[in-house]
């Protein structure tokens, strides 16, 4: 790839007049060898594979196998179908999405991991909502995919995504970040502003502790990532009003990278503190795993 950060990538799309989408497959075909028709047919499928998870989680149980977690998605879709939810069609849409895509991951269903699988339902519940109210073709859809694939190249490659290194500010906030910036140029944005609501969405993120109950991606992953997605579309709205990232989206990467270096090893996915330490998570690690007396084994399930 031809940039490494946000500022070369919006350099590289003014110089050339592209969108984001637009130069990353570029940039994936060449790296690839594989024709630009070949890398959307590829991205379709993924989306398509989003879209399924969604309709299965807002429609099938999704109960998880340690009964921790299922089936939450379909009751917060209900309350927004009955007029009782205030988030409004989209943003209660995407909020019900993304638990659903979640609750599939639990339930161990097929969803694609973006940028983990503890992070799989944030995209999927941002662009499935705003499909629906845009009335955006699948086809159109690939184009965000692009866009937020970029966007996670440049903050995997300059901090991190997983858990285990960084938090949940890793996971969460990297998702949120891409699917803010995604949006944003979905809706028209200029790729300035799809850079500003990375670095607005991902400036709400840090600091984010990974504390899985159990060991498992199940609590309190699951309600992060739909609390996740309504923070994309906020970010995106507020990009798109003209509100800038006072600290550049480059730094903002950077400072996510030295809190979670500085993070205690406890906060990063090993279920030893946050809310894997309090007594309730520490009775559920007990009773999903009896035999053990070290609240570190079994390993935690990697995000």
């Amino acid at each position: 790839m031809r940039f490494d950060t946000l500022q070369k990538l919006t350099q590289l799309c003014r110089e050339e007049g592209k969108p984001i989408h637009r130069l990353m497959i570029e940039e994936q075909s060449q790296e690839s060898g594989r024709s630009a028709e070949s890398e959307l047919k590829k991205m379709l499928a993924y989306y398509r594979i989003m879209k399924e998870a969604v309709s299965r989680g807002l429609t099938q149980d999704t109960l998880s196998h340690s009964g921790l977690t299922g089936n939450d998605a379909k009751r917060v879709r209900n309350l927004h179908d009955t007029g009782l939810g205030l988030l409004g069609p989209v943003a209660g849409r995407a909020l019900a999405s993304a638990l659903a895509v979640s609750e599939v991951n639990a339930s161990m269903g097929r969803i694609v991991a973006t940028p983990t699988a503890g992070s799989c339902g944030v995209i999927p519940g941002v662009f499935v909502s705003a499909q629906e109210h845009f009335g955006w073709t699948d086809e159109w859809m690939t184009h965000g995919l692009f866009t937020a694939a970029g966007l996670g190249y440049i903050i995997a490659n300059r901090s991190f995504v997983s858990g285990a290194e960084g938090g949940c500010q890793a996971e969460i906030g990297s998702a949120v970040a891409m699917a803010a910036g995604a949006l944003t140029e979905l809706r028209g944005g200029t790729p300035e502003q799809s850079v500003h609501a990375v670095g607005l969405a991902l400036k709400n993120s840090l600091g984010l502790v990974c504390d899985p109950v159990g060991g498992l991606v199940e609590v309190p992953c699951i309600v992060r990532n739909g609390f996740g997605a309504v923070s994309a579309i906020t970010a995106s709205d507020m990009a798109l009003a003209g509100v800038r990232s006072v600290i550049p989206s480059d730094e903002v990467i950077d400072a996510m990278l030295e809190v979670g270096s500085d993070m205690s090893e406890k906060y990063r996915e090993t279920a030893r503190g946050g809310l894997a330490a309090t007594p309730t998570g520490k009775r559920i690690m007990k009773e999903l795993f009896p035999d053990s007396d070290d609240p570190s084994d079994p390993e935690p399930d990697s995000e």
